[in-house]
C-alpha cells in the first residue's frame, strides 16, 4: 500500500473522494456494458459487485463531505466492496471489465489510507 505521509489530511481527503468519483463512473460503465453482454447471466456477479461499489463510494463521499463522524466506517466498507469489485472485475478479459479493477483498486488503496 502506498502511504502518502507528505501529503495534509484535506489532500488525502481530496485524493479518497477523486478515487470514489472515479470509481463510481468506472463501476456504472462496467454494469452498463455487462448488461449488454451476450450471456449477461455469466455476468451476474459482477454487476452486483459494482453496484454495490457504485453505493459505497457514493456513501463515501457523501460522508466525507459532510464530514461526518462515521466517514472511517464508510471508508472500510468502501476499500471492502472496491476489493471484491476489483477481484471479480479482473478475472474478465472485457477492457470495462479491466477498467473497473483498475479504478476499484486505486479507490481501496486511497480508502484505506484514509480510513
Amino acid at each position: 500500500m502506498n502511504q502518502l505521509p507528505h501529503l495534509s489530511s484535506v489532500q488525502q481527503s481530496s485524493l479518497s473522494i477523486q478515487a470514489c468519483l472515479e470509481c463510481i463512473v468506472a463501476c456504472q460503465r462496467c454494469a452498463d456494458a455487462c448488461l449488454h453482454e451476450e450471456h449477461v447471466q455469466m455476468m451476474r456477479t459482477c454487476i452486483q459487485r459494482c453496484l454495490d461499489c457504485v453505493e459505497t463510494c457514493k456513501l463515501c463521499v457523501a460522508f466525507e463531505v459532510r464530514n461526518s463522524e462515521l466517514h472511517h466506517l464508510a471508508m472500510d466498507l468502501c476499500a471492502k466492496a472496491c476489493e471484491l469489485c476489483a477481484e471479480e472485475c479482473g478475472q474478465h478479459e472485457d477492457e470495462h471489465c479491466q477498467n473497473c479493477a483498475r479504478a476499484c483498486r486505486a479507490c481501496a488503496e486511497a480508502c484505506q489510507i484514509e480510513g
